[in-house]
């Protein structure tokens, strides 16, 4: 029966590993989409053609949500197989062994952890770039459309064009300050769980002390106890000699 327990544990252990490497592949190639994504639609800035910044634009967004799917599902199977570790860990059989293998499944659970922050941060970037380079380019094609049109006023376009260029600077200080607030926010979080871990341990001997002051009272009581009883001893003793004496 151990025996069969701990091929169930090793199986839960290589399926675990098999989807952290799959994961880990992944979001390599969904880091890359988002960054090649970013790096292709700066360099159509200038490009006078439509065509092909369209294919290449919809490929990368068919690409992007089939790869979103299939990271998600495997964060799913990964949460399923670190539920049955964890319900392993727990079974009365195991309890001998309980913290190894709670320390191997706690592992397992920050990595899937580590994976689901690193997928939603890439997938929102991703989701940030495209939304920001559709506005972007709805702007620009307002400007060539007016700029081709009859009559243009050269003074308006000039306007136009500063005013696209405050916009690409006023969104390069938002993203600045997103992401000066989530370096923020993950520092504060670091902090939070020190503070609690911290507060843990103040709580673990602050609840150890009443017992020591405890057995210190009942070690003076006993003490205590044993001096009058010593002392009775000696007194009777004493009266005892007292009488035998004088008779």
């Amino acid at each position: 029966m151990a025996g069969g327990n701990s091929n169930y544990w090793e199986d839960l252990r290589k399926q675990a590993r098999q989807l952290e490497n799959e994961l880990d592949l992944k979001l390599v190639s969904f880091s890359k989409l988002c960054t090649s994504y970013s790096s292709s639609r700066d360099g159509r800035h200038g490009d006078s053609s439509d065509t092909t910044p369209l294919l290449n634009n919809s490929t990368q967004d068919r690409m992007f949500e089939t790869m979103a799917v299939e990271i998600e599902q495997l964060l799913t199977k990964l949460t399923g197989v670190n539920d049955k570790m964890a319900e392993y860990s727990s079974a009365p059989g195991v309890t001998s062994i309980n913290a190894a293998l709670m320390h191997t499944l706690q592992r397992h659970r920050d990595i899937l952890q580590d994976y689901t922050h690193e997928f939603h941060k890439t997938k929102a970037n991703f989701l940030a770039i495209r939304e920001r380079e559709d506005l972007l380019g709805s702007v620009r094609k307002d400007i060539e459309t007016y700029k081709s049109g009859s009559g243009v006023n050269n003074r308006r376009t000039e306007l136009f064009l500063k005013e696209h260029e405050h916009l690409r600077n006023s969104d390069r200080l938002i993203e600045d300050t997103i992401s000066i607030a989530m370096a923020t926010k993950e520092n504060m979080t670091s902090q939070r769980g020190m503070l609690k871990s911290i507060q843990s341990r103040v709580n673990t001997l602050a609840n150890r002390f009443p017992a020591i002051n405890n057995l210190i009272q009942r070690i003076n009581l006993r003490k205590r106890r044993d001096s009058l009883i010593l002392g009775g001893v000696i007194g009777i003793c004493t009266i005892l000699l007292l009488l035998y004496a004088f008779h």
